[in-house]
């Protein structure tokens, strides 16, 4: 009652007709009666700069109006905030079963972070076609020379993606979505070993170390990304290379044709095969790249990495959308009303 009271005064004074009056003439005098939201007897006399009847009339359905629109902007508002809640509570679900399961197969990861990789890279800017749409899921697609070997680490996810389906309220997960967010959950057990190695192979003390100084802060945006679409076909020959057969230079253009550059192409390096020393021994023959595979390589022998884990999850995250339009109202689901009319009391 206090915000319309307050609205329709807040109208009430904007009626006043300012043209009529001059900076000489004495401020105007209304009658002492009282303007409320019910039917009174006081009426507010038409005289110079007074309001009339009309004017409170009208002032009145504007508050109405308002406070009307107020009420379905409150109702957008908390309806926003369900989906919200109800794509967190999804999310994290999906990250601890892809995290179990990758860590019960941690001879996965290799080609688990090639998938995603070969996914995103079909990505064509020109076209604005391809990108992480979960085509590789196609056996056209998947037996492709680049996309060798990979077929386990679908194979798994198909397993993974049972599960999830199982329990998820808002429909099943998009392959898209899944094979990036397994490529998440690959990186950081990466990270994590790397924690629990430094630590001496204690996994309390890795663990504490990752969380202390690790980058388990920096996947905020990567997770914003739920909600990528399935294609409904395989994307064009031609776009991916094979990595552990192209030379430097084709690794360069293909990742400068989807926007990134040698930078990228270093900190990637886990992504382009089964060996990843034998890929930076690789891309450091190159002078534009070896900066950074130096770089990134001191990094991973610091404590906490930083370096190397931020430009990697920065760089997977940008790979991750390519192409992609988020709908971030999927995997939400129309809440179930009480009928409280059946409710015995």
């Amino acid at each position: 009652m206090a915000v319309a009271r307050f609205w329709f005064l807040s109208n009430l004074s904007s009626l006043v007709p300012v043209s009529s009056q001059s900076q000489s003439s004495p401020p105007p005098k209304f009658s002492t009666g009282k303007i409320c939201c019910r039917k009174t007897e006081a009426v507010i006399e038409n005289g110079d700069g007074s309001i009339s009847r009309r004017d409170v009339l009208k002032s009145l359905g504007a508050t109405i109006s308002i406070v009307s629109s107020g009420s379905f902007i409150e109702t957008a508002v908390a309806a926003d905030l369900i989906q919200l809640r109800q794509r967190s509570d999804f999310l994290s679900k999906v990250k601890s079963s892809l995290y179990t399961d990758i860590k019960a197969n941690p001879g996965l990861i290799p080609s688990l972070l090639t998938l995603a990789l070969n996914d995103a890279m079909t990505y064509d800017k020109a076209t604005k076609s391809g990108g992480p749409n979960g085509s590789i899921r196609f056996s056209s697609e998947l037996s492709r020379p680049e996309n060798e070997g990979l077929s386990a680490a679908l194979n798994f996810l198909e397993e993974t993606k049972k599960e999830i389906d199982a329990y998820s309220k808002g429909g099943p997960i998009s392959y898209a979505d899944l094979i990036q967010y397994a490529a998440q959950s690959a990186v950081k057990n990466t990270f994590l070993s790397a924690a629990i190695r430094k630590a001496g192979g204690n996994e309390e003390k890795g663990n504490l170390l990752y969380t202390a100084y690790g980058s388990a802060g920096q996947w905020g945006l990567f997770d914003k990304t739920l909600g990528r679409s399935d294609t409904q076909e395989v994307d064009p020959e031609g776009r991916v290379p094979q990595w552990q057969k192209a030379s430097v230079q084709e690794m360069k253009d293909k990742f400068i044709a989807v926007g990134f550059g040698p930078r990228q192409l270093a900190v990637m390096s886990a992504f382009l095969g089964p060996d990843q020393l034998a890929t930076e021994t690789l891309l450091a023959s190159d002078p534009e790249v070896s900066p950074w595979v130096e770089k990134y390589q001191r990094s991973r022998e610091s404590v906490s990495q930083t370096n190397y884990e931020v430009d990697l999850i920065t760089t997977l995250t940008k790979l991750s959308c390519l192409g992609q339009r988020i709908n971030y109202e999927a995997y939400s689901y129309p809440i179930k009303k009480v009928d409280f009319s059946k409710l015995k009391l």
